[in-house]
């Protein structure tokens, strides 16, 4: 089973593996996490995260196993070349040569792995490389141990996503993803399905759902159903208390995305050459569904921008309708990808 773990929630996906055809969502759901068990992605609370997983396990005795995922918001990315070849530890030990000008911490105290970025240069492999502190993922894994449950991998959140949002192969270029959730935005950039950077910012729908609350007093539930049918093109249009409530967010977020869209795909090398145009944006997180946010986005970085099909590796339509709808998906990404994973 993929669990994710925010600073607001625990969200979950578990996915058969049938002899033939399309994967299968045998058990999913999400819970509530209280606040500051979990701050900006830093386990504050170790045995309450546990209590919290240990009531999961009771809702599902029959896992055992599952993969979990790590914050972006205490991870070092980037990317880097070894020589075509190169043996696993051989790796490691470059990396670790690597963390004196790259991670303000030393090997001793982190813990570091990486995957190989496709390419065509025989002589180069590029690697996309993640590092966490040490006391971070071990507090992960003692959560999950006291709940009960044997953790079978931990890995960057935005390596999850990818997972499940692209399709990994070598023609599909440089991806920004935006992964607008409840408190908090993250991004990463992605080549050919690899992280090689990432970074949050303090603007998530939160925000919006105070705002609107404020504006025109609706319910949690009347707040979602405005977002989804009217959001920034209302029907009242530019004379909407809403629209006003949540123009402020949109444009913060607005600013955020192509500040990291236009610095990317605006790099140079040595000989003039862009060496990572972004391609598109993805948008996704529990807060992207908003109507017309996609729109302005693409507006203010002039590329194409997809709420992704987070199915599109799991099932074929023709064969399995997955029991979550598409709208419901775009919160349960990370869990996808970790279930991806088995």
């Amino acid at each position: 089973m993929g669990v994710d773990i925010s600073d607001a929630s625990i969200k979950w996906v578990q996915l058969s593996r049938p002899t033939r055809g399309s994967r299968r969502v045998e058990v999913w759901g999400q819970e509530e996490l209280a606040e500051g068990i979990v701050s900006a992605g830093v386990v504050k609370d170790v045995l309450r995260l546990a209590e919290a997983l240990r009531a999961l396990k009771q809702k599902v005795p029959h896992i055992r196993a599952v993969h979990a995922a790590l914050p972006e918001e205490a991870a070092f990315v980037f990317s880097m070349t070894v020589p075509a070849g190169s043996g696993r530890q051989q790796i490691l030990n470059m990396i670790e040569f690597e963390f004196e000008t790259r991670v303000p911490i030393p090997p001793a105290a982190a813990v570091y792995d990486f995957d190989l970025i496709p390419g065509t240069d025989a002589q180069m492999q590029e690697i996309g490389v993640v590092v966490f502190p040490r006391e971070v993922a071990e507090s992960y894994a003692t959560a999950f141990d006291e709940a009960g449950f044997s953790l079978l991998s931990l890995e960057l959140e935005a390596r999850s996503i990818a997972r499940a949002a692209t399709d990994h192969s070598p023609g599909e270029g440089i991806v920004l993803l935006v992964d607008f959730g409840l408190r908090r935005t993250g991004f990463a950039v992605l080549k050919h399905g690899i992280p090689i950077f990432t970074s949050t910012v303090e603007i998530g729908g939160e925000a919006l759902d105070r705002a609107l609350s404020e504006q025109m007093h609706l319910s949690p539930k009347q707040i979602e159903v405005w977002k989804n049918e009217q959001g920034l093109l209302p029907s009242e249009g530019t004379k909407s208390p809403g629209l006003e409530a949540l123009s402020g967010a949109a444009s913060s977020l607005g600013s955020e995305v192509a500040r990291h869209f236009n610095y990317w795909d605006t790099r140079r090398n040595d000989s003039g050459e862009r060496v990572t145009p972004v391609s598109k944006v993805l948008l996704l997180g529990g807060s992207a569904n908003m109507k017309g946010l996609g729109d302005y986005i693409a507006g203010r970085v002039q590329a194409p921008v997809e709420r992704p099909n987070l199915w599109r590796n799991v099932c074929s339509f023709d064969e399995y309708i997955p029991p979550i709808e598409r709208r419901t998906s775009l919160q349960y990404a990370t869990a996808i990808g970790l279930a991806l994973r088995d």
